[in-house]
């Protein structure tokens, strides 16, 4: 019965988003509360309080409670979208009941789905609204009463009917459908079998495969640990069945999982929540994005290049290796091209994206039901496989629905409160006006904010509170936005909140904590990279084209040098001297100008020739007394 109403609400929540797509969203607060009335109902099928546990009956009982409250609380705003904005109405006895249950329904879904740590941080903001006008000094405010947190919340759209509900019912919706369905008509499994093909047999492939396949699910699956357990479980037991050690197995997955978060065209989500907040077009953020991606993927992949080397992994045997005549054929690549040649044209013609995103899904399904029926697939078969589609679409979207409606309330309670902008003056107080010092206080508190929260959500809130404390201090908005985007998105794989590595080590059957310093120590350039945008705004598309190739050129040598380093590469045979050498390239890298990049680059050009005029029986012996029970024990050298 469970099954079945699941399979019911998601293709209902699937149907909306399919005509709204098509044909335009409807009036924004019916459009909105249609949406996450569809997702919160969906959110108890999916989530039952009690589970399979004794109460189990008790919960059924909660949860038809909380049904009814929903259908409530959203029907009335539906049915009366107009007046609520043109009348702007004082809030009733009623429409605080109904604010009430609405919230206890977004926060208890956030709890069952996603733990305890993000409700928790929207209940302190409602707190601090009702409470703040009796703390002392600077953070204190006047307080607000019942009657007005409810009109900001639900009479109007500043509160759960917020922009981030909107863009979820719209944009991320279509993108989330159009994601899912794509990687439940063949394209996951062509995806993993290109990242065999493409790096399977190079030093360190089974965890070059990892990266690959992992940042092309990433950019579809919108979540760095629904990634990890999704993609983990192929790549993390072959690189172990390869005497990878399991800690390094681990962390490799997390790390990959997490830059499909920060890759174009997607990025977790977040790309569409920035263009709303920057008033940017999607292209814009899209492009911007595209230079720290590279330098991202390119960092993990010397990394585990250099890694590789020095402890002698293992290739991917040439017998796993599917064949290209088998990874390019016509059935398997056709649709995806499809799919992703309908999202083009749509952003090409300048469409919507979720107009475009629409398009996209068209053509995955057209597409998709035209080879399956040559193939001799039956019909039904085809509609249980698109209804699968659908369904793991409408999980994806309970996820981000309530996270982003949770998210709402918190922003609304950060705005009302003008906490937001007192954090802000602190922080720059506390750096002093200097760029160093505030950009460094702003990363670790988005680090330490976005722990144990998924990405989208985390950078909503870091974009609340610290974006405005380096635009303060002349950063352009999207740069800072950008910057405070990445850490909110490291958070996942940095200790001791290190969710993604938690799940990589489950899988791994590992502990976490070895697990957690190889994702750190693959992930380290990256820690960087943000830096990197503040010092060459043109990796983020500011300036000409000169700017944007020298800034390109200066990042790409810090990557190198800087992953080099981490991977304590054996350039000249004395740790000390290599250890100098790299950081001198690291600083011309880091130091602007075009005298700095030519001198970083002879000097690169020159280790590398050094290297490679070395025996190779001294390269070989060195890795080997450096791998020394690296590959038996899973310990670090």
């Amino acid at each position: 019965m469970r099954d079945t109403l699941t399979k019911l609400l998601a293709l209902a929540l699937g149907g909306l988003i399919v005509y709204t797509s098509a044909v335009g969203p409807f009036e924004s607060l019916m459009q909105r509360s249609i949406f996450l009335a569809l997702v919160l109902l969906l959110g108890l099928t999916i989530y039952p309080l009690g589970g399979a546990t004794r109460w189990r009956t008790a919960g059924a009982v909660v949860d038809a409670a909380l049904a009814v409250g929903i259908v409530a609380a959203c029907g009335y705003v539906a049915m009366n979208h107009e007046r609520i904005l043109t009348e702007l109405p004082w809030a009733s006895p009623r429409d605080m009941v109904l604010t009430s249950v609405l919230v206890i329904a977004i926060l208890d879904l956030s709890r069952r789905a996603i733990g305890v740590i993000f409700p928790v941080m929207v209940l302190i903001g409602l707190a601090y609204a009702f409470f703040g006008a009796y703390i002392p000094g600077p953070l204190g405010h006047r307080g607000f009463g019942p009657a007005f947190v409810t009109e900001t919340l639900y009479l109007g759209d500043l509160g759960i009917w917020g922009m981030l509900v909107g863009v979820a019912a719209t944009t991320i919706a279509a993108f989330v459908l159009f994601g899912s369905l794509l990687l439940h008509t063949g394209g996951g499994q062509a995806f993993m079998d290109l990242a065999l093909r493409v790096s399977g047999r190079s030093p360190g492939g089974a965890a070059k495969v990892a990266t690959v396949a992992s940042g092309l699910f990433g950019m579809v699956s919108g979540s760095a640990v629904a990634n990890v357990a999704t993609t983990g479980n192929f790549t993390i037991p072959m690189m172990k069945r390869l005497n990878y050690p399991a800690p390094f197995a681990a962390g490799v997955e997390a790390v990959a999982s997490t830059g499909g978060q920060i890759a174009p065209p997607i990025l977790g989500a977040a790309a569409f929540i920035m263009a709303e907040i920057l008033g940017e077009s999607y292209v814009r953020i899209a492009l911007a994005a595209l230079l720290p991606a590279i330098l991202f993927y390119l960092g993990v992949f010397l990394t585990i290049h250099m890694v590789a080397r020095r402890r002698q992994l293992r290739v991917v045997p040439a017998e796993e290796m599917p064949a290209w005549s088998h990874v390019l054929k016509p059935a398997r690549i056709i649709p995806i091209l499809a799919a992703l040649g309908g999202l083009f044209y749509g952003v090409l013609t300048g469409r919507s994206i979720q107009t475009a995103a629409f398009f996209g899904v068209v053509m995955t399904v057209v597409s998709y039901t035209l080879f399956a029926l040559a193939a001799g697939i039956g019909p039904r078969q085809i509609a249980a496989r698109l209804l699968d589609g659908l369904t793991d679409a409408g999980k994806g979207m309970v996820i981000i629905g309530v996270l982003l409606a949770g998210a709402q309330i918190l922003v609304a309670m950060i705005g009302m409160t003008g906490i937001g902008v007192t954090l802000a003056g602190l922080i720059v107080d506390l750096g002093g006006q200097s760029l160093f010092l505030v950009s460094l206080i702003v990363g670790g508190v988005c680090l330490i904010l976005g722990m144990g929260i998924p990405t989208t959500a985390a950078y909503v809130l870091v974009a609340s509170v610290l974006a405005p404390a380096l635009t303060q201090i002349g950063v352009e908005p999207l740069i800072a936005h950008l910057f405070v985007f990445y850490f909110a998105t490291l958070s996942v794989i940095t200790p001791p909140v290190c969710v993604a590595v938690f799940v990589g080590s489950g899988i791994a059957q590992t502990n976490w904590l070895p697990a957690a310093g190889e994702a750190v120590r693959l992930a380290a350039a990256i820690y960087v990279i943000p830096f990197l945008l503040l010092i060459y705004p043109a990796l983020a598309g500011f300036g000409s084209w000169p700017h944007i190739v020298l800034a390109s050129a200066q990042g790409v040598m810090f990557v190198i040098a800087f992953s080099a380093l981490m991977s304590r590469v054996a350039v000249t045979g004395h740790r000390i001297a290599d250890v100098l050498a790299l950081a001198i390239v690291v600083i011309l890298a880091l130091t602007p100008g075009w005298l700095t990049t030519t001198g970083a680059a002879l000097l690169l050009i020159g280790l590398y020739g050094y290297h490679r005029r070395r025996p190779v029986a001294d390269r070989t012996s060195e890795a080997k007394a450096r791998s020394v029970g690296t590959t038996t024990h899973g310990s670090r050298p």
